[in-house]
């Protein structure tokens, strides 16, 4: 019997039904089941699959970066292993006010000889920037000064968290603290002495110490102010006895929970070469900088101005660093190596000796490592005594400060100079940029300075300036928008927003 057209629409509609209620039913118990409605639509691409993780020592796409998910803070000197990370914001677009100082009264001042004899020094000098992080639901300050000794503040109130740590003489250069979260600080003194110092007691305890003449051999004197990095368990570290020390730390805790480290050193190197002896005609060859590590290569130069690059990716198998990286740039190199996240590296350098060298490569030199036989890319001469400070990149331009006084904006890829802009007294100190802000003081009248630097192609204006006590050559720490600074009066200063 034939049915009406109407009648036999209905019955396919109502099989056609049943037939998706059957097909949901069943997907219902089926975990690859993909229900026609959530199937990609035609021409639509999936979506790209996470990239690997980083196979070797540190990924140069973190530069600018935290160092690491494991403690919260900026860690050593210039915040990551590239010296990119500069604290986080947000930082005073106005002017900011003391917090509290430490020493609420006195200063922190002690005699130390160098080569121009005994004097008093001061609060806290170059390099001089604090470390700030988070622990046990406190943020802790670390700092190394000039009266000698390590302290740990809270920086919620400037007070005490753990006693005093006391070298026999002073610290100059900034701390580091473990970036795995072990309790430990890594702190170089001008007694000898590189030492790791344990927190997690009731007071700072020292677990080993390397002496600057445990290797052979050196050419120049004792001091440590290099800030080390520390990367799976390795410590790279460069003295001013003229010599780079890798150490491997074994860290661990013992049966009653307390931190441990076993360390050896595994490795070491002259910061010079025999054809730098001729090249410099002295053997004036301390490593004063902080390491950069970069991929599978760590860089550091040396005050004769030798800028080397050594090869690691072999040394947790047992093979020996191999040198893939030899640039002269003819003068004192103090300021540290800083490097992109294309591995390019960004190099400043004095202009004491005045040499064909330093005239024909310039005093901040960008340099692309991976062709060594000729890594320069573009120079800039700065004659009237080049730079003592580190580098700071900052979107398109690095910004660097100069022996005159004066912060030069440089466009990255092209090497032009944008902008230069004088500040008046401005020490030795390193820029450093958070929030469109750049902060630097000055060792004269001992202002902080801070300046827009929004837009990277006109000079900075001046935002505001504070003189929290005298002569700043310290680079502040920046972290949650409080600015901690230390000056050549002997205090350590935290600076806000009330």
């Amino acid at each position: 019997m034939t049915r009406p057209l109407g009648r036999r629409l209905a019955l396919l509609c109502a099989a056609l039904i049943a037939t998706a209620v059957a097909a949901c039913d069943t997907a219902s118990d089926d975990p690859a089941f993909v229900p026609p409605s959530a199937a990609a639509p035609s021409g639509s691409t999936a979506p790209e699959p996470a990239p690997a993780a980083f196979a070797g020592w540190h990924d140069p796409a973190q530069t600018g970066k935290p160092w690491g998910d494991k403690v919260k803070g900026l860690l050593t000197f210039r915040g990551n292993p590239t010296r990119t990370f500069h604290g986080t914001g947000p930082l005073p677009k106005t002017k900011p006010e003391e917090l509290w100082r430490f020493p609420k009264t006195g200063n922190m001042c002690r005699p130390s000889v160098d080569e121009h004899g005994e004097r008093i020094w001061c609060g806290m000098g170059w390099t001089g920037q604090p470390a700030v992080f988070e622990r046990d639901g406190k943020t802790w300050i670390v700092f190394g000064a000039y009266d000698g000794k390590v302290h740990f503040l809270d920086a919620a109130s400037g007070e005490r968290l753990l006693p005093d740590f006391t070298t026999n003489d002073i610290i100059k250069g900034s701390v580091t603290i473990d970036p795995d979260g072990f309790p430990l600080v890594y702190t170089g003194s001008r007694d000898d002495y590189f030492r790791i110092i344990a927190i997690d007691g009731d007071k700072p305890k020292e677990l080993w110490k390397l002496s600057a003449y445990a290797v052979k051999p050196t050419l120049w004197n004792n001091d440590w102010d290099s800030s080390a990095i520390i990367i799976d368990d390795y410590l790279f570290e460069g003295g001013e006895n003229s010599q780079f020390h890798i150490v491997k730390l074994n860290r661990g805790y013992d049966a009653n929970g307390k931190v441990t480290v076993n360390p050896k050193l595994i490795w070491n190197t002259p910061s010079w070469d025999e054809k730098l002896i001729k090249e410099a005609g002295h053997k004036t060859f301390s490593v004063e900088n902080s390491v950069n590590v970069s991929g599978n290569t760590i860089y550091f130069a040396n005050s004769a101005g030798l800028v080397q690059g050594w090869d690691i990716s072999g040394l947790k198998s047992g093979q020996k660093p191999k040198r893939v990286l030899r640039f002269w740039t003819g003068d004192d190199t103090d300021g540290s190596i800083v490097s992109d996240e294309k591995g390019m590296l960004y190099v400043g350098s004095e202009y004491e000796k005045k040499n064909a060298r330093s005239k024909t490569v310039g005093q901040l030199m960008k340099l692309d490592p991976s062709k060594p036989d000729d890594p320069l890319v573009w120079k800039i001469d700065e004659r009237n005594g080049g730079t003592y400070s580190t580098a700071a990149l900052h979107k398109d331009v690095v910004i660097f400060g100069t022996h005159a006084m004066d912060l030069v904006g440089v466009d990255r890829e092209t090497g032009k100079e944008r902008w230069r802009q004088h500040v008046p007294g401005m020490g030795h100190g390193s820029p450093v940029i958070v929030d469109d802000v750049l902060v630097i003081g000055d060792c004269n009248a001992g202002w902080l300075n801070a300046y827009d630097v929004a837009d990277t192609s006109v000079a900075p204006k001046l935002l505001w300036k504070v003189k929290p006590g005298a002569c700043i050559e310290s680079t502040p720490a920046v972290w949650n928008g409080v600015i901690y600074v230390g000056t050549r009066a002997g205090q350590l200063h935290a600076l806000a927003l009330r």
